[in-house]
């Protein structure tokens, strides 16, 4: 005897076949489970889906740029935050611009950070660092001489998507050392590269 799924007749003989006619879900079932091959599930119009957690790739990775629209000036010899105030992007409403200054993701995982700064007056020594809950992380230049403008790309951080956040700081050595605005080449940005 030969076991024939076509939906209706449940047990016939003797022949072995497997019809292809579409099994009905009843309500309250399971629904379809595989392990093994490939194949597809045709759903119908305006499908319910529930005790699923679906992410959307495109996205599920917070972004943001900023940049300083109004000069900042610093003071000399000591760290202190950069004020990037004004957003090109934020992906994710994660960056605080009027506040704080701060990026604080709600998603777990590793972000690439950068920033430049123009500093509009003479220095002997410029420092850019990525803050991370307030404390020191990474240094993401050093210049030990006079440049107008600096930047660079900082090594990895991760976040845990809940509290963790990070700021740019800079220590500049000069007379009454100020950060330029304008977009090009004063600006913060981060963006996550892998998740948790």
């Amino acid at each position: 005897m030969s076991i024939v799924l076509d939906g209706t007749s449940g047990l016939t003989s003797p022949a072995a076949v497997l019809t292809t006619t579409p099994l009905a879900v009843t309500s309250g079932g399971t629904g379809v489970t595989t392990s093994t091959g490939t194949g597809a599930v045709v759903l119908g119009t305006s499908p319910t889906i529930t005790g699923a957690t679906i992410t959307v790739a495109a996205t599920a990775a917070p972004a943001f740029s900023a940049y300083v629209s109004t000069n900042q000036v610093i003071t000399t010899s000591t760290f202190t935050k950069v004020t990037f105030q004004t957003k090109d992007y934020d992906t994710a409403t994660a960056y605080d611009n009027t506040t704080n200054y701060r990026f604080t993701p709600q998603v777990a995982g590793y972000y690439k950070v950068s920033s430049a700064l123009t500093i509009a007056t003479a220095s002997t020594r410029t420092i850019i660092f990525v803050y991370k809950n307030g404390s020191v992380t990474k240094a993401i230049v050093d210049i030990p001489g006079s440049m107008n403008t600096i930047g660079g790309t900082s090594p990895d951080v991760f976040l845990n998507g809940s509290t963790d956040y990070i700021e740019i700081y800079v220590y500049i050595v000069g007379t009454t050392p100020t950060v330029s605005n304008g977009s090009p080449y004063t600006y913060f940005q981060a963006s996550m590269i892998r998740s948790a």
